[in-house]
């Protein structure tokens, strides 16, 4: 008689919280869902944008921007241009500064993401500043999809993608125009578990800037949350 070994392949729930871009790709290395938060304003912008309908929210550093891990603005923007096309649709780029009179300066940051969604053969419908909640009075995000440049979250999430991050999503604590902080930070966990749950991976929680008390405190109670709702309990 011959016995046959069947290895079966444990889902090890793990949660951490981790800071900046090179924690964002150092997650995405082990294989994390990363969830990006930048509560001033990147992510209050995904989540605003996200209730009004976006199909889908990316983020991506700025042209200039010097960070110590690999970030690619034009792979993201072409990402975001194929997603567009796919979905028949076309992409909304916000970036910084957020006065709503600089757009020369917000054009001199995006160039790489322009190239990326031109490249990929999609429109860029509008450029608006990264706002946070108040970004819904510039234009209609039904349907659309959305790229975030931003030297912080933006620049987080790119080099998660670069990295390989199965996915990354993102988070806030901030209100949003239907639903307080309280609401929005028990959805940023419920979407975490869910995302580790279909993906059989842990979640790593980033502080977009480690120079940010509400991203470090935002990043924190997320995490408190995730494990109020059980995802680290044993099955």
């Amino acid at each position: 008689m011959v016995e046959v070994a069947i290895m079966v392949k444990l889902w090890l729930k793990t949660l951490s919280t981790t800071y900046n871009a090179s924690g964002a790709a150092a997650a995405a290395r082990q294989g994390d869902v990363v969830m990006i938060v930048d509560v001033i304003d990147m992510s209050t912008t995904a989540e605003a944008a996200l209730e009004a309908g976006a199909i889908s929210v990316l983020g991506a550093s700025p042209d200039h921007q010097l960070v110590p891990v690999t970030v690619n603005p034009e792979k993201i923007g072409y990402y975001a241009g194929k997603k567009a096309i796919k979905h028949d649709t076309g992409v909304i780029i916000a970036a910084e500064p957020r006065l709503i009179n600089d757009e020369d300066e917000r054009l001199s940051e995006i160039q790489q993401v322009l190239r990326g969604v031109d490249r990929a053969g999609a429109e860029v419908l509008e450029i608006v500043p990264n706002i946070g909640r108040e970004v819904v009075q510039f234009t209609d995000f039904a349907g659309k999809v959305l790229v975030i440049v931003s030297p912080s979250g933006g620049t987080a999430y790119d080099a998660a993608y670069n990295y390989g991050a199965p996915e990354i999503i993102t988070g806030t604590v901030a209100r949003t125009n239907e639903r307080n902080g309280n609401f929005t930070a028990e959805d940023a966990a419920r979407r975490a578990i869910e995302s580790a749950s279909r993906l059989k991976c842990g979640i790593s929680v980033v502080a977009a800037s480690s120079n940010s008390m509400e991203d470090i405190q935002a990043a924190q109670y997320i995490c408190q949350l995730i494990i109020n709702q059980g995802f680290l309990n044993m099955e």
